[in-house]
C-alpha cells in the first residue's frame, strides 16, 4: 500500500470507544459506532496457545475477572473471563474478543481498523508475525486493509516479513532524531506519534517524505482542531462523544 492509496477516516476511536465502555470489547466498538465513528484502534496480543485476542495489558487484572499473564491462559480459558464488569454492571459478562470476531463485525459494517500489535514482553517477533498473518487471512479481499502499528520495531519487522502487503505505522511516544529513517527501514506508510510530539513542521516533514501522520490520544476538541488544521491524517481519541468524526 502506498500513502497515495490512503483511504482511512481521519477520526479513529481508541480501543473501541475510549473510556465510555470497556476497552477492547465488542461493546466498545458498538458504542463508538453509535457516535458515527467508522474506524477503530485496538490492541492485539497472543493467548498461551497462540491465538490473537484483544487486550492492552500484559496481565489480566485491570480489565478482566482473571489474574496474571494473558499468555499464561489458552483461548478457551480467556473466553470464560468477564471483561466488562470492571467498567460497570451494564457490561457484566462481556467477553474478551478474538481478532476474528472483530474482523467479522467491522467488515460487516464497512468499518476500518488500526490493529496495534501489543506483544507481551519477550514475544515481540512471534506476536508481530502471527498477528500480521491472521490479519492477512481475516481481511483477505477487503477493499481497505487493516493498518498495523506497534511500538515494537521487532514486531513491525516481523509483520513486514510475514505480510509485506499490509500497511504499517510506527508508534513513537517520543520522536528520536532518526524517526524518518526508522519509518523507511520498516517500510512503513505512516508515523503514529504521541500528539504532544507533533507540530505543523513535523507533519509537513513527514508528508514531504511521503508518509502519513496519525497521533494518539487526543481528547481535547481544540487540540484536535489544531492538529487537523495542520494536515493530520488520523486522530485517535477516547472522546468519541466530544469530537465528532465528520464525514
Amino acid at each position: 500500500m502506498k500513502p497515495t492509496d490512503w483511504r482511512y477516516p481521519r477520526h479513529i476511536a481508541h480501543r473501541g470507544a475510549g473510556k465510555l465502555a470497556p476497552e477492547n470489547t465488542l461493546a466498545a466498538f458498538r458504542h463508538g459506532a453509535s457516535f458515527g465513528y467508522r474506524m477503530f484502534e485496538f490492541d492485539v496480543k497472543l493467548s498461551g496457545d497462540g491465538k490473537s485476542v484483544l487486550m492492552h495489558d500484559a496481565t489480566l487484572d485491570r480489565t478482566t475477572s482473571g489474574h496474571g499473564r494473558v499468555d499464561a491462559l489458552t483461548l478457551g480459558e480467556l473466553a470464560a473471563l468477564d471483561a466488562g464488569s470492571w467498567h460497570g454492571p451494564a457490561f457484566a459478562g462481556e467477553p474478551i474478543p478474538t481478532l476474528a470476531t472483530i474482523a467479522r463485525y467491522t467488515q460487516a459494517n464497512d468499518f476500518h481498523v488500526n490493529i496495534e500489535i501489543k506483544p507481551v514482553p519477550g514475544a515481540e517477533y512471534r506476536t508481530g508475525a502471527a498477528v500480521a498473518l491472521d490479519a492477512l487471512v481475516l481481511w483477505r479481499g477487503a477493499a481497505v486493509p487493516p493498518l498495523l502499528s506497534s511500538f515494537s520495531e521487532v514486531a513491525l519487522e516481523a509483520a513486514r516479513l510475514a505480510a509485506p502487503d499490509l500497511p504499517r505505522a510506527l508508534l513513537l511516544d517520543k520522536l528520536p532524531a532518526d524517526w524518518l529513517d526508522r519509518l523507511r527501514r520498516l517500510d512503513c506508510v505512516a508515523l503514529d506519534a504521541n500528539h504532544r510530539e507533533l507540530d505543523a513542521k513535523v507533519i509537513a516533514d513527514a508528508h514531504a517524505a511521503g508518509f502519513k501522520v496519525l497521533c494518539y490520544t487526543v481528547n481535547d476538541p481544540a487540540r484536535a482542531s489544531e492538529l487537523l488544521a495542520w494536515g493530520l491524517d488520523g486522530l485517535i481519541t477516547d472522546a468519541v462523544d466530544l469530537i465528532p468524526p465528520g464525514k
